[in-house]
């Protein structure tokens, strides 16, 4: 995939996203909303970042046997039960995505919900790539 990420001069800084992601390729990859699940169906991770990194990683599994990689990400949307405690754990949120992700920001959306399909789970990812 090519991607340009485009920051428009009128609004803020991106820092941690990219406020829109123009790509190009052949295949979308739709992937489907992640939670710390682990391979027994079972929600792991107490704190919202161990929960975070799980899911995380999910998803970046799903994306990978798809044959796509982290930069192929064009857009995620990450819903938390608490935005406060996400706020709060922004730094270390970014720690970890930078970590596994790497920094080439897809478009983001980060929504509060009032719970997930688990009600173990604190945090759930989807999105979707865009694959050369």
């Amino acid at each position: 995939m090519t991607a340009e990420r485009i920051t428009p001069p009128d609004l803020s800084p991106a820092t941690g996203f990219s406020h829109a992601v123009v790509a190009t390729g052949s295949r979308l990859v739709f992937l489907a909303g992640q939670t710390a699940l682990d391979t027994d169906g079972k929600v792991t991770g107490d704190t919202l970042p161990e929960q975070f990194e799980k899911a995380l990683g999910n998803l970046l599994t799903a994306l990978r046997a798809a044959g796509g990689t982290p930069s192929d990400l064009a857009r995620v949307t990450v819903y938390a039960t608490d935005v406060a405690a996400y706020r709060a754990h922004a730094p270390e949120l970014g720690r970890i995505w930078r970590s596994l992700a790497g920094r080439n920001y897809p478009a983001m959306a980060v929504v509060e919900v009032v719970r997930l399909w688990d009600e173990a789970a604190m945090v759930e990812l989807d999105g979707f790539a865009v694959l050369p």
